[in-house]
């Protein structure tokens, strides 16, 4: 059962909300506050609620400062209208808590746990980012070892500077044809087990990226089963895979597989608005109580009722038809990868491509185009000008394409009439088709020695010094090239030779530096000794 989660009311507050305290009757889908009866709309709870308190007519001197949509910037307005402004609410005592959920919001996040198999689901209006430092902070204590992937998402990093763990990584497998990094395997989860026993320390958490950004998913049973067995709760960053499980192709998800925390990002492949995510509990390794506390510091005081009730109506939606909501997705996918199959120079990326993980998410087509000739970026380039197809994300040899509940198949059809021009019209010399991006094969991770905690490096002074400087020197800043999505170096991390060498190298070949202050790779920023 889903408990409050309570913060400090003023009086007067606590007063107004204890008199009109929100019940939501199951059986009429209905919200009442204190005798009053809201009319039913047959909505999900949270989704009805905002929709009767926005047609109230009510004498509003309270925020947000455009009042319903009264003062709406003009230009604004025009672009989007004046009802979203309209439903642009604060918290008002009809809306709920979402610290202290007593009304739709708690009803919400029932449904919401109940449909995604959690004992407790907790809304996110500061993306899986906040879900992702607070399932951290609620695990991990100062000085506490946390066991990562090296290509973890830029919140575990910050959420290690917010709270003192310290990271002991793992390198995920990597394919070098693709240029793409994949999972960690439970293999090398025990290992670093072991290693850190020989150390004297026990991990407080790990952490998994399942599915990655390409949509390969790690053996999360197998981790669970290893992880459980060392009383050790798992964490697993499954932004990508909120979809997961509500169709017989679609991957099981990590809840399934027995994971304590699970982090979606609720609005990528489901439908809620960008920036609202879902935050899920399950078993008894992780205190609740911690999460609550978490959550209350990282998330926003003024929380979106807008980003509130799309995670509600998104959840609303997949329940209305769970076995049958992503048929025609699944279909449209299946059907432009045999076309694509079909097209000279293109390859598809399938699960032999890493053989040693459970699965690959159907939803998400990457393209190789290294045959033509073409880097993915060219490729991406020629694509968008020529065609409109807007990828979601782009490598040095290949294209990913994120299919969802609103994609089209005129749109498909455009897709695959793109990669027939490139077809057509490039192809690879002898020299170009032999060119093998291989950039794992120096690349420095085995050479990773940790002067400073990331915190330590965080709260540290820093100076700019010249690229050619800096060996030797304590790294201030996270530089992380795309793809393969691996970060080189991280704040507290002594700048070797390998390191330097390998970013440079990547950077000729393409790939985007993200993180440094100086993307031109001048300059760095280091820690004062």
């Amino acid at each position: 059962m889903q408990e409050n989660c309570s913060i400090g009311l003023g009086k007067r507050q606590e007063a107004k909300r204890q008199s009109e305290i929100l019940e939501y009757d199951t059986v009429h889908n209905s919200i009442k506050t204190g005798s009053q009866k809201v009319k039913d709309y047959g909505l999900p709870p949270l989704v009805s609620a905002l929709k009767a308190s926005a047609e109230e007519n009510a004498a509003s001197f309270h925020f947000p400062g455009h009042n319903r949509g009264h003062a709406a910037p003009s230009s604004l307005r025009q672009l989007i209208g004046v009802r979203p402004f309209l439903h642009d609410l604060p918290e008002l005592p009809e809306l709920d808590n979402l610290f202290a959920p007593e009304g739709p919001i708690l009803e919400a996040q029932k449904q919401a746990a109940k449909l995604f198999g959690a004992s407790e689901t907790w809304f996110l209006v500061g993306g899986s980012t906040c879900g992702v430092q607070t399932a951290i902070m609620a695990t991990c204590l100062p000085g506490d070892t946390l066991i990562l992937p090296r290509n973890s998402h830029m919140s575990a990093i910050s959420a290690m500077i917010l709270s003192g763990v310290l990271p002991k990584y793992i390198v995920p497998e990597y394919d070098h044809n693709w240029d793409i990094a994949g999972g960690i395997s439970h293999l090398q989860v025990e290992k670093t087990i072991k290693e850190l026993e020989m150390e004297g320390r026990k991990p407080a958490a790990v952490l998994v990226i399942s599915p990655t950004y390409h949509g390969v998913c790690s053996n999360i049973g197998a981790i669970v089963e290893l992880c459980h067995m060392h009383k050790i709760p798992i964490i697993v960053d499954e932004a990508h895979g909120a979809h997961f499980g509500f169709h017989q192709q679609l991957p099981i998800s990590a809840l399934a597989q027995g994971a304590d925390l699970v982090i979606q990002s609720t609005h990528k492949v489901l439908c809620s608005l960008t920036q609202s995510s879902m935050l899920h509990m399950s078993g008894n390794l992780v205190d609740r109580e911690r999460i609550c506390w978490c959550l209350q510091m990282l998330q926003s005081s003024s929380p979106s009722y807008l980003l509130l009730a799309s995670l509600d109506a998104a959840r609303a939606h997949l329940s209305d038809s769970r076995d049958t909501v992503f048929n025609k997705a699944v279909e449209l996918t299946l059907e432009a990868k045999h076309m694509i199959n079909k097209i000279r120079g293109i390859s598809v990326l399938y699960l032999p491509n890493f053989s040693n993980f459970s699965a690959i998410d159907p939803l998400r087509v990457t393209i190789g185009v290294w045959r033509l000739g073409l880097s993915g970026f060219e490729a991406d380039d020629i694509l968008c000008r020529d065609f409109k197809v807007v990828s979601e994300l782009v490598g040095t040899r290949s294209i990913t394409f994120a299919f969802n509940l609103g994609t089209k198949r005129e749109h498909v059809l455009r897709l695959v009439s793109g990669l027939k021009y490139l077809s057509e019209n490039f192809s690879a010399s002898a020299d170009t088709e032999n060119r093998a991006v291989d950039i794992l094969c120096s690349a420095p991770f085995n050479d990773i020695s940790m002067n400073l905690s990331p915190r330590e490096a965080f709260f540290a002074k820093k100076a700019k010094i010249g690229i050619e400087d800096s060996l030797g020197k304590i790294c201030g800043e996270l530089i992380c090239p795309y793809p393969p999505g691996i970060p080189v170096l991280i704040p507290g991390e002594i700048i070797t030779d390998g390191a330097l060498n390998y970013l440079l190298r990547v950077k000729s070949q393409g790939a985007i530096i993200s993180g440094a202050a100086d993307h031109l790779l001048s300059s760095l920023l280091v820690c004062h000794d």
